[in-house]
């Protein structure tokens, strides 16, 4: 007997697309550019006070409940964590509520979805935890530089290949290159993490993720690289990038398939404020990063 199929949310009109909204602010700065800081590891009391205040917010008020699984296969730092599906704004929710307070995570996220305020940009900036891609921006080179700052840190580089919140119920999306372009160059370990549950949201929705084991680009190539430095953004490079980001879907997508039957709830089951909750920090439009 299959699982019910949760009814699609509509999705508000298209908003301005990240190169204008670039333009408008006489360019943007991505990464390790915009944050002007060393990434950290170490959780400062400010970062303590609102991770404390959002799970109140989430799990309190708004009383969403997590299972999450496979947290014996995180190393104890200085690694970049692969996750997917990718579904909405809870998603880096969901992600910190699968591992430990430190080491801190750093997410390769978008500029745009988050700088929608001053207001928000300059408290992301103070807080910290974000590293920022304008689309059309500077390039792959940017983010590894990131990447290699935060795990040199110590800290958890977090990245969601599918690049975009629209994607099938309980299945991937195509994953884009980046997040395997950064695994070749830092050869850093890799930790995927299944995440199930997040494409819509309401009162007291069930989610979930597991934490799979830790691999790295080498292992997910395979005989294909003997890992040998590449041409950056060579035909060769590009090539391996593919195969390693369909060897990381294979890894994840029988997971998420597995997770999300668990998180459907019944046709009859009351969605309180599903649309308002769905959209909460993202605004209007689709989104890609």
């Amino acid at each position: 007997m299959t699982s019910p199929v949760a009814p699609p949310v509509k999705r508000p009109r298209a908003r301005l697309r990240p190169e204008a909204l670039a333009a408008a602010r006489g360019g943007a700065r991505e990464g390790l550019d915009w944050l002007g800081r060393q990434p950290e590891a170490r959780a400062s009391v400010f970062y303590r006070v609102v991770r404390l205040f959002a799970r109140f917010v989430l799990f309190g008020v708004f009383r969403f409940r997590i299972e999450t699984s496979g947290q014996e296969h995180l190393p104890r730092g200085g690694y970049l964590l692969v996750a997917a599906a990718h579904r909405g704004w809870i998603d880096p929710f969901v992600v910190m509520h699968a591992q430990p307070l430190e080491p801190r995570s750093w997410f390769l996220g978008s500029g745009p979805s988050t700088f929608t305020s001053r207001f928000r940009e300059r408290l992301v900036h103070r807080l910290g935890g974000l590293l920022p891609v304008w689309r059309g921006g500077l390039g792959i080179e940017s983010h590894v530089r990131s990447a290699r700052a935060v795990v040199d840190a110590g800290a958890v580089f977090v990245q969601m290949p599918e690049g975009t919140v629209n994607g099938p119920p309980g299945g991937l999306g195509p994953f884009r290159p980046g997040a395997a372009l950064i695994a070749i160059r830092t050869g850093a370990p890799i930790v995927p993490l299944a995440m199930a549950g997040t494409e819509e949201l309401y009162i007291g929705r069930r989610m979930a993720s597991r934490v799979l084991a830790a691999t790295s680009a080498r292992e997910l190539l395979g005989d294909a690289w003997d890992g040998t430095p590449l041409e950056p953004e060579g035909r060769e490079e590009l090539a391996l990038a593919k195969l390693a980001s369909e060897a990381l879907a294979a890894r994840l997508g029988p997971v998420v398939q597995a997770l999300y039957p668990g998180t459907v709830d019944p046709p009859g089951r009351p969605r309180r404020l599903r649309r308002r909750l769905t959209w909460l920090l993202l605004g209007p439009g689709p989104l890609e990063h």
